[in-house]
């Protein structure tokens, strides 16, 4: 599912549509699925007249609903940590990996000019 403001924050903008739709797809079945708990749940309580059961219904669907969006807000928060944790982990690797490299070529740069410093007091 996109962000309200419709922006897609890690895919490919060409995407956006085939993800908004799967996030309305998901909603309905998450909303149809209340309905069956729902439902279920009224069958088992013979005694309640139509409206009574309509009305515990309607209340078991929306709490349901409500619930569900705070769990599917809880796990976009945070996958949202987890993301900016693996991305500061990543770029502090990626700067040691740079300085390794660094280091490396400048330890390599400083033999080649001691090697070459030598030959030459060699040649002489």
């Amino acid at each position: 599912m996109t962000r309200g403001s419709h922006e897609v924050p890690y895919g490919n903008p060409r995407h956006a549509l085939a993800d908004e739709a799967e996030g309305y797809l998901l909603a309905h079945v998450h909303i149809d699925q209340a309905r069956r708990e729902a439902e279920e749940l009224c069958a088992g309580m013979p005694w309640l007249t139509a409206a009574q059961a309509e009305e515990l219904a309607g209340h078991y669907v929306r709490r349901r609903l409500d619930v569900t969006r705070q769990l599917l807000h809880g796990t976009v928060r945070r996958a949202e940590e987890l993301r900016q944790e693996y991305e500061s982990r990543y770029a502090g690797l990626r700067l040691a990996l740079l300085r390794r490299h660094a280091a490396c070529a400048c330890a390599l740069l400083a033999g080649a000019g001691t090697v070459s410093a030598l030959a030459v007091l060699l040649t002489r």
